[in-house]
């Protein structure tokens, strides 16, 4: 029996990742206590994710209500399945810069302590199991806010001429940056992922992402802006769009898109500790003005949002992931959906629930 682990399960990417493993015929080890409502309240659980889980794939899929936190259950879970796991997809984390920042301590021991016990456990029950961490952007801090930079119409680019015009590659330096408290947890988890790899040998990958979109999320207003835009169109809510003039950028992918990404490196290893930028890259991206308009465009309805000219603390003026190493490395990798494709799935997937709630 193969096991694919996943934690933060009933999230985006590991709800996602569940599905496509269960449905092709591995035994699924789900791990998941549902802290995103802690996070972020009602409205930001994912027990309707689980359910689906559970309804869907029966006894493919197993879940366990545990913290990442609680060192003693992940290791008796891993030394239940021990050399079965082939794969752990560790997606589970605290993921708002804004939320951090209240909760430094156990934004810090949820993303950086909860990485290191799975990396133990990995170590010591299935050291030979690929190991795939969703990392962050953040990780790079506001450095790409020092890129030379030319404001248009709707959005801000970088100079054609600077070698970052098309996206920001793995190169760009983590030190001397401010990283919001989120940033800097996740990049200490990011660094123990490589080191793992590098030190130990296990076969550990990073995926610094960009914005992870798809209908499985719970967009909340600290999370998730492109499913949360939607659904305040959807519901009359008013949405705040914070500094910048509106016109920072966002490189968008599909939750299956990144799938695809982590399947690739689970089916031919890379080196241990590699490193990846991940996102929709010049395939698609889009501005928060960009985005108002392509929402309404979608819903025919009118977005009622404010501005406020005061950006988040390290917050991304302009962030397009360069996802060329990936694609050199996986040539039969490539993006698939493009924005318009991503909202328009969002919408449909979701008005019905929405419009209820109007």
């Amino acid at each position: 029996m193969a096991v694919v682990v996943v934690t933060g399960s009933a999230g985006l990417i590991g709800s996602e990742a569940a599905a496509f493993y269960a449905a092709r015929g591995y035994h699924v080890v789900g791990i998941d206590n549902n802290m995103r409502q802690t996070f972020f309240g009602e409205e930001g659980s994912t027990l309707w994710n689980r359910t689906q889980l559970i309804q869907e794939f029966g006894h493919s899929y197993e879940h366990h209500d545990v913290d990442i936190r609680d060192r003693e259950e992940l290791d008796r879970i891993f030394a239940r399945f021990g050399q079965a796991i082939s794969l752990i997809i560790h997606t589970a984390a605290q993921p708002s810069h804004d939320w951090a920042a209240s909760h430094p301590i156990m934004d810090f021991t949820v993303n950086a302590n909860g990485t290191l016990h799975l990396l133990e456990a990995a170590r010591s029950h299935c050291p030979d199991a690929v190991f795939v961490f969703t990392s962050t952007n953040k990780v790079y801090g506001d450095a790409p806010n020092r890129l030379p930079l030319v404001e248009k119409a709707t959005r801000w680019e970088v100079e054609e001429s600077h070698p970052y015009h098309l996206g920001i590659k793995e190169d760009m330096s983590v030190d001397q940056n401010m990283h919001s408290l989120f940033g800097a947890s996740k990049l200490a988890a990011d660094i123990l992922v490589q080191e793992y790899g590098r030190y130990f040998g296990l076969r550990t990958v990073c995926f610094r992402g960009g914005v992870l979109s798809g209908s499985r999320q719970a967009g909340v207003p600290l999370h998730g802006f492109i499913n949360y835009l939607m659904k305040c169109a959807m519901t009359g809510t008013a949405y705040t769009i914070l500094g910048y003039k509106g016109k920072q950028v966002r490189d968008v992918i599909h939750a299956k898109d990144v799938i695809g990404a982590i399947d690739a490196v689970f089916t031919r290893p890379p080196n241990p500790g590699e490193v990846y930028n991940l996102g929709g890259g010049i395939y698609s991206n889009i501005s928060m003005l960009e985005a108002i308009k392509l929402t309404e465009k979608i819903t025919g309805r009118t977005v009622d949002y404010q501005y406020r000219d005061q950006h988040r603390a390290g917050d991304h003026i302009w962030y397009v992931s360069d996802i060329q190493k990936l694609m050199d490395h996986y040539p039969e990798w490539r993006i698939s959906y493009s924005i318009s494709m991503i909202m328009e799935e969002i919408h449909e997937q979701n008005r019905e629930r929405w419009s209820l709630a109007r």
